[in-house]
């Protein structure tokens, strides 16, 4: 059954709770990126558009609520006032309030004021510590300020929290177009991929994307892993290592892994060297099975960068998790970039980037726009891959 989404709910004059993900990076209270703010803009413009009385939500960082003195300056690092500034540019014909608080008398007034086409962003819900712990009445006092819920906030939705699951639960639901986009891009991919279906996958460790690489190997044709995890793939397969990035504890899954997958699993034939972790590391190329004792694997080689393109060729489905190395330095981020421009060159591939670190590299290497679909949540869409449900997304109505 397929999920409601906002399109199916009468907002025209409602107070619409909207959960969206403005989980920014700020610098010394100024915003050094604002993609998520505009990711949400579609979902915001309708409800403008349709005469809702807006009500947005949204955590920003972490708030350690152990110890006072760290709660307060995870407070102040953390406020979602220069989001509130941000979001009045982007929607100059509309009045934006904020409000500092995430409860009370000062809270409610401000949403009764609410007209029609106007916005009200709350202060971080995790000011609250009721919130990652989903607490029910938590969940209830905040649905009670609105009259209908929209879930636009994918990065969240791996996660059962006050301000998704618990208002869900008390009031008429439906996704935003973000995360309606989300779950039709990564669902197809998984659930109903055209073939041949590649996936790849990288990043530092093989323990975040076991589960992941398991549900792969079931429902892809091929899977290509590169970056840090091959090092322990590398050493189950016996093969010095030196000063590699491993996990010495995942040795005997990577093994498992290996045997259970066959000629399907795709691993690098050869690796750049270095003899240190640094930018201007001296570095070398060698083979898979010849890493000096006293070097590191920091990208995969060339005749890998062939190999994955090879294996690329004629894909109609490519989903892609994980940089091939440490492509924030130049001198090791070719295999990135590589793999990055064959995935963009497939004629009529779905191609989808699950969110993290290899959808910054795309977006910094300039690929942005030559990818079907790149994700706003790497959490989630690591979930998704695994088969999981998102409980985010599970607790929103069905269509009738």
């Amino acid at each position: 059954m397929a999920k409601k989404t906002v399109k199916d709910l009468d907002v025209s004059g409602k107070k619409v709770i909207v959960r969206v993900d403005f989980n920014v990076p700020l610098k010394d209270g100024v915003i050094t990126d604002d993609n998520r703010i505009l990711g949400a803009l579609p979902t915001i413009n309708y409800l403008l558009e349709n005469n809702a009385k807006i009500i947005l939500m949204s955590h920003l960082g972490k708030v350690n609520h152990k110890d006072e003195e760290k709660t307060a300056a995870d407070k102040a690092k953390n406020n979602l006032a220069p989001v509130a500034v941000r979001l009045q540019e982007l929607v100059p014909n509309n009045k934006v309030t904020f409000v500092d608080v995430t409860r009370g008398k000062a809270l409610e007034e401000k949403i009764d004021e609410l007209k029609d086409g106007e916005i009200l962003l709350v202060q971080n819900t995790r000011y609250e510590s009721g919130e990652t712990k989903n607490d029910p009445g938590l969940g209830k006092y905040w649905a009670s300020l609105g009259e209908l819920f929209v879930n636009d906030a994918f990065g969240t939705a791996h996660r059962a929290h006050a301000s998704n699951v618990g208002i869900a639960s008390n009031l008429p639901s439906a996704l935003g177009f973000l995360v309606e986009k989300e779950v039709k891009f990564i669902g197809d991919a998984i659930y109903a991929p055209k073939r041949p279906f590649v996936a790849i996958l990288g990043g530092a460790k093989v323990s975040d994307k076991i589960n992941v690489i398991e549900n792969l190997l079931k429902i892809a044709d091929k899977v290509i892993v590169g970056g840090g995890m091959a090092y322990t793939f590398y050493k189950a397969m016996g093969y010095e290592v030196g000063t590699s990035l491993l996990e010495e504890d995942r040795i005997d899954v990577a093994k498992a892994l290996i045997e259970q997958a066959g000629d399907k699993l795709i691993l690098p034939i050869d690796t750049v060297v270095a003899d240190k972790f640094a930018p201007d590391a001296k570095n070398h190329v060698v083979d898979a099975d010849k890493i000096p004792a006293d070097m590191m694997g920091l990208d995969i080689g060339p005749k890998s960068i062939d190999l994955f393109k090879k294996e690329l060729e004629g894909a109609k489905t490519v989903v892609w998790n994980g940089p091939m190395g440490v492509f924030e330095f130049e001198a090791f981020a070719k295999g990135t970039l590589e793999v990055c421009k064959a995935i963009t060159e497939l004629p009529d591939a779905l191609s989808v980037i699950g969110g993290g670190d290899s959808a910054a590299a795309a977006i910094q290497l300039g690929f942005k726009d030559q990818i079907t679909h790149i994700s706003t949540g790497g959490g989630a869409s690591l979930e998704f891959m695994e088969g999981k449900d998102l409980p985010g997304i599970s607790i929103i109505e069905e269509k009738a």
